[in-house]
């Protein structure tokens, strides 16, 4: 090797063709020395979580996707109450009644004229006898506008709240994407600066060997080190990023963030589905657009409502049992205390002081209300599926092209660093040749991430994941 150098010296020619073969040696030599990043190797001891492991996984430590199926499941418990409400109540009806006796004066055959006796007729008139035991099953009914409404009513809140939790479960699992992608970024973009930095501190040794055969100034040296010593920096806030976006993403998944996982995604992103498939699916079953048509509905339900206090009710009762002043089937002279006893009342409102009227304006407003919520879901909707569509097509077209990038700057780097090692190139062209590739990786890791996360918003849009 030192009388390759000494006969490079006194010829120019020469002294490139070594400079190629050195290079050339020393790229082999690194390809077969060098080892895999630090992040691999941990990595393949780590649980790998999917995309669909995280969304399990986050619906059950979520406190707002669970206070949403909470109340959900507190509507439909609200619905069978207000069914039930429409049917007959049956009650056992137990009491006994003492009322102070009346005073008066009697006579008899045994008592002097004269003499005090206690009457067994009670002192109040509205009172049936001193002692009164009452028994009796009650069986009652309510019939009228506003019961039949508030059944309705409460479907209809039932059906909101299912929509509000849907919405609330789409929510999350948007979140999780979110969070999920930005892992699998962080963990990606770290590879690319760890090999950014072994590229870097293979070129600080390439400048420093061609300083010592006397082929490079020392300011090529001094470039590269500083290269080398900025893509260590580049590493080092990768895994700071990769850090922090695993912990974020730890807080939806684990009880404790600090749980050891790393990310997996698919090889190959899923083709993108037809607009027409698309569009079918996300407004198919809607929950906003469910839950706008079930508040307006609830709304014309309460005004339905708040007219029926116009209506009269029938009340219906009917009671079986004892009333009498014996706790007994049978009285003392043998009088059966067993009976029963139905009644009837229908009220009929007359006036209020117009509260029905100003309570029924009060629900017409709200249902107004409702309306342009309807309609405001309803273009948003619309919106919606252009702009994540437009976005997933876009980001899609984009990956060819920056696969293309990524290949014309390696094999830009490749020549450049040829060229510099024949003498023909300067450092600061290796070096914005090394920006350029590592620049069109990032970009490349950008616009993958770009369309999955595009991708996975329109499932979210169509209710597929």
């Amino acid at each position: 090797m030192e009388q390759a150098l000494q006969v490079g010296r006194r010829c120019p020619v020469l002294s490139g063709v070594c400079g190629l073969l050195l290079t050339t040696s020393l790229c082999v030599a690194a390809q077969k020395t060098s080892t895999p990043p630090q992040t691999t190797t941990v990595a393949s001891t780590l649980a790998e979580i999917t995309l669909d492991q995280a969304i399990a996984l986050a619906k059950a430590n979520e406190p707002s996707f669970a206070a949403a199926v909470a109340a959900s499941r507190v509507s439909e418990l609200d619905r069978s109450i207000a069914r039930a409400a429409l049917l007959p109540t049956i009650t056992y009806h137990n009491q006994f009644l003492y009322t102070q006796a009346a005073d008066g004066r009697t006579t008899s055959g045994n008592a002097s004229a004269g003499s005090l006796a206690t009457s067994s007729l009670p002192r109040f008139i509205g009172n049936n006898a001193v002692h009164e035991y009452t028994s009796q099953g009650v069986v009652t009914e309510t019939i009228g506008v506003a019961q039949t409404t508030a059944a309705s009513r409460a479907a209809a809140a039932a059906a909101v709240a299912s929509a509000e939790m849907e919405i609330a479960r789409r929510g999350l699992v948007a979140a999780v994407v979110g969070v999920f992608y930005g892992t699998t970024t962080a963990q990606h973009k770290l590879e690319i600066a760890e090999h950014a930095a072994q590229e870097a501190a293979e070129f600080t040794h390439l400048t420093e060997q061609r300083e010592t055969a006397r082929e490079a100034a020392h300011a090529d040296v001094v470039k590269a080190q500083l290269q080398q010593q900025q893509r260590e920096r580049d590493v080092a806030d990768a895994r700071l990023q990769a850090d922090k976006t695993r912990l974020e993403l730890g807080v939806l998944l684990y009880p404790d963030p600090r749980t050891a996982f790393t990310v997996v995604t698919p090889a190959l992103p899923p083709p993108l589905p037809s607009r027409e498939d698309t569009v079918a699916a996300a407004t198919h079953l809607n929950p906003e657009i469910k839950s706008a048509e079930s508040s307006l509905k609830a709304g014309n339900l309460d005004v339905t409502a708040a007219r029926a206090a116009y209506l009269p009710d029938l009340a219906l009762a009917f009671n079986y049992g004892i009333d009498a002043a014996q706790f007994a089937a049978r009285g003392p002279d043998g009088v059966h205390n067993l009976g029963y006893s139905a009644t009837a009342t229908l009220d009929i409102p007359v006036w209020d002081w117009l509260s029905t009227q100003h309570k029924i304006r009060q629900s017409e407003i709200l249902r107004d209300a409702s309306k342009v919520t309807l309609n405001a879901a309803q273009r948003r909707l619309i919106a919606q599926i252009e702009e994540s569509y437009a976005e997933a097509a876009t980001a899609q077209s984009q990956m060819a092209s920056l696969d293309l990038s990524v290949n014309t700057a390696k094999e830009s780097l490749r020549l450049t660093r040829l060229r510099y090692s024949s003498g023909e190139a300067t450092v600061l062209e290796v070096v914005d040749a090394q920006n350029s590739y590592t620049s069109a990786q990032l970009a490349r890791e950008d616009g993958t991430i770009r369309y999955q996360a595009a991708l996975a918003n329109l499932q979210i849009l169509t209710g597929s994941i």
